[in-house]
């Protein structure tokens, strides 16, 4: 059984994080909500990022739950994303529409695989230009960047460093700003 964007709007509840991959629904309802540390890297990695842009004044970061539409069977609510600002013609009152320039997604153990991987290819299928993977558990960030429709690693930080993008140039965040210090 297929599903669309469409159908998922028409058929269920607002704002439910459900997720669409090919066509296959993932439903996120009965995932326990992201811990502490979880809600604690994204707030403060999100704060970082607004504080950046707000002074370089390219685009808008935003953060789940937020649809982001890359076409009618693919659909994604990514932990924090940032639209450039010749992208925000694309927003939607109820989304986003095409494919953002940086994607965030922030591992839980229930995540592991659809960050890793599902998410990382429908990303690259799709051509976000960076994608940062942060695993909480290893204290781990690693920063890609599209070149020739495949990810490279671009940056990679374990426990402790800083981690760079490329997309948004001059944009560092220290892994002592998100991680908790054991």
């Amino acid at each position: 059984e297929t599903w669309t964007y469409q159908r998922m709007v028409d058929e269920l509840p607002a704002e439910t994080p459900y997720e669409l991959f090919d066509g296959e629904l993932i439903d996120n309802t009965m995932s326990p909500a992201p811990n502490f540390e979880h809600q604690r890297i994204s707030r403060e990695l999100e704060f970082l990022m607004i504080t950046f842009c707000r002074k370089v004044k390219t685009g808008e970061v935003f953060d789940a739950p937020f649809d982001v539409i890359f076409d009618k069977k693919n659909v994604t609510q990514p932990d924090i994303l940032y639209i450039s600002n010749e992208n925000m013609k694309n927003m939607g009152k109820q989304g986003f529409f095409g494919t953002p320039e940086l994607i965030v997604e922030i591992i839980s153990p229930r995540s592991f695989y659809d960050d890793q991987v599902r998410k990382k290819d429908l990303y690259e299928r799709f051509g976000v230009q960076e994608y940062w993977i942060i695993d909480p558990a290893n204290q781990v960030i690693e920063v890609f960047e599209l070149l020739n429709n495949k990810y490279e690693l671009f940056s990679y930080v374990a426990e402790e460093g800083v981690a760079k993008s490329k997309l948004l140039d001059g944009f560092e965040v220290d892994s002592k700003e998100i991680f908790i210090q054991k």
